[in-house]
């Protein structure tokens, strides 16, 4: 059975079985207590904690998940960082009896699967001291498989916190669980169902309380449900990866079975980064855009030691995009957005790799790579940490990360003391093309009320040095002629090469000399304002109370191209924009 079929089958049996289908959220999670969306039940997080579902009680989805938590694994049988998870949830509407029930005829009955052993929650088995130590022994669950569904006891299992799920952040439901393990074509066996009881919340002082009504979240890993479906020792060697795969042999001349390490690190990255970036994340050097470019400069150092092409990004991320369009359709809505990204990122490490790489065959001769050594491998060559201790490991050294941290601690000091700690623009960081995206936020507000009027103001702004996100207020979208005449205006005036000035002034004089500010944000009583001017007629274009930093003349900057204008919330329209 195909991998399509499969899913297919899944959502089929439980939406027959009563349940909603309800389709993937976002990799970009709502709940700001974690990175990236994990596990197919954090979209219903709320229902486990008393809101009404609007899907009913009972529901189930194919979620797409991203997980960092093993990168170092990938490369092996089974280890990804993007994949997709099945699962039934139910906020009320049946609990275990139910819940185990529907999961042994789905894998026997609708599989023809046998099942190879179940465990369940023990808390005998668990370190003194740990705080589930305390939950119950899960004795119902094990009174169910045994006398309702038949498993003989000696395939009922008892574990410790491995069959404890829980929670998902800081806080939130948990519960114990009970798994399925059925033998791969191997004779190995896997885990192939994850049944959570979510009957505790559990607050961020691990502190447990009862939750009523319980809830049931279920987690079923698809590629590894795929990969026992089609009889194969490999998630890589399934139909979720061969096209893949077998792009990349194309790609490099050489065979998966000489190389299928780095085979299957390229084919997990560039397909984790696909899904990333048609979710709306760009590659930047924090939080969830670091992680990004972090595995997407990997795929380049990995795809250089299989002598790949420079631009062996975009026949991959081509079959990715083609092979799950029917199922996730954003991925096709966004190719170009995709592949754009995903191919500049790779033209901007290419330009550093090669230099990169000679500099650490220099530093080879030590016996370990200093903090400082590390530190300018990541400033001057762009290399993440994480590459640098990999290339270490290949060579049997060692790096001094906690050298590496405190000297990435004395450059960001740096660079705050250097702006006088007055950023308040929404910068990612205060790199000199960071400086360039912010200087121009200033340029398009003056463009943006020129054309369409003096209602327009900032609403809030989010910049980094790969783009500008910019938030204003205007009810209606705007047209692509307007978009032309904005955009040509603000490339005038950097072509203008206007100066750049700013002035300390009390808060009250600042706004009777028209200065602009962000709307909701609170000010001290004195308060810089930047002007943009000609400096030989001194006519101002663009005055704003601001922190900083900006560039001194606006010729510095470049050309001015916008790539989208939406919506960002009512009344509100948001333009992204870059700098060639």
């Amino acid at each position: 059975m195909n991998s399509s079929d499969l899913r297919k089958k899944f959502l089929d049996f439980f939406r027959k079985n009563g349940h909603k289908i309800v389709p993937s959220s976002s990799l970009m999670p709502t709940d700001h207590s974690v990175l990236f969306t994990t596990a197919g039940m954090q979209q219903f997080k709320p229902y486990y904690l008393g809101e009404e579902s609007p899907y009913g009680k009972n529901t189930a989805s194919s979620q797409k998940c991203f997980r960092t938590s093993d990168i170092e694994e990938v490369g092996d049988e089974s280890h990804l960082t993007f994949f997709e998870m099945l699962g039934n949830f139910s906020f009320g509407g049946y609990f275990k009896k139910e819940s185990i029930k529907l999961a042994y005829d789905f894998i026997t009955k609708e599989m023809g699967f046998e099942i190879d052993y179940v465990t369940i929650f023990d808390p005998s088995k668990v370190e003194k001291g740990d705080w589930r130590a305390g939950v119950p022994k899960d004795q119902e669950s094990y009174d169910i498989w045994k006398n309702e569904i038949k498993i003989p006891e000696d395939k009922i299992k008892e574990e410790g916190i491995d069959n404890f799920w829980g929670p998902t952040g800081d806080e939130g439901p948990c519960g114990p669980t009970t798994e399925i393990y059925i033998k791969n074509v191997e004779g190995k066996s896997l885990e192939i169902w994850n049944i959570v009881f979510n009957e505790f919340y559990c607050d961020s002082g691990k502190n447990l309380k009862k939750l009523s009504p319980p809830g049931v979240d279920t987690g079923m890993g698809f590629e590894r449900l795929v990969m026992i479906s089609q009889g194969k020792p490999s998630i890589f060697e399934t139909d979720l990866f061969l096209p893949i795969i077998e792009e990349i042999e194309k790609q490099s001349g050489r065979k998966y079975e000489s190389d299928k390490r780095i085979f299957r690190i390229i084919a997990d990255h560039i397909k984790s980064s696909v899904f990333l970036i048609a979710d709306g994340l760009l590659p930047s050097n924090v939080e969830q855009g670091y992680i990004l470019r972090r595995i997407l400069r990997r795929t380049v150092r990995f795809g250089k030691t299989l002598k790949l092409s420079e631009n062996f990004f975009v026949p991959l991320a081509e079959k990715i995009i083609n092979a799950y369009a029917d199922i996730y359709p954003e991925l096709k809505s966004k190719k170009n957005d995709i592949l754009t990204v995903i191919q500049k990122e790779n033209e901007k490490f290419e330009m550093t790799l090669e230099r990169g790489l000679k500099e650490f065959e220099r530093l080879q001769n030590k016996n370990m790579i200093s903090g400082e050594d590390a530190f300018n491998l990541y400033q001057s060559y762009g290399f993440p940490i994480e590459i640098t201790e990999e290339l270490a490991q290949e060579k049997g050294l060692k790096v001094d990360v906690e050298g590496f941290k405190k000297e990435l601690t004395k450059h960001q000091e740096l660079s705050r003391t250097a702006s006088v700690g007055m950023f308040k623009s929404g910068l990612a960081d205060y790199s000199d093309q960071t400086i360039k995206y912010h200087t121009v936020t200033h340029l398009l507000l003056a463009a943006l009320r020129r054309v369409l009027g003096d209602h327009v103001v900032q609403k809030g702004s989010n910049i980094t040095s790969e783009r500008l996100r910019f938030d204003f207020s205007h009810s209606q979208k705007i047209t692509a002629e307007e978009l032309k005449q904005i955009e040509e205006i603000v490339n005038q005036k950097i072509k203008e090469n206007l100066k750049v000035e700013w002035k300390e002034l009390p808060l009250e004089e600042a706004k009777k000399q028209g200065a602009m500010g962000v709307f909701g944000e609170k000010y001290d009583k004195n308060v810089r304002v930047y002007s943009i001017f000609n400096e030989g007629t001194k006519e101002v274009f663009s005055k704003e109370i601001c922190g900083g930093p900006h560039v001194e003349k606006t010729g510095d900057l470049g050309e001015f191209k916008i790539k989208k204008e939406e919506s960002s919330s009512a009344g509100v329209r948001r333009i992204k924009a870059i700098l060639k």
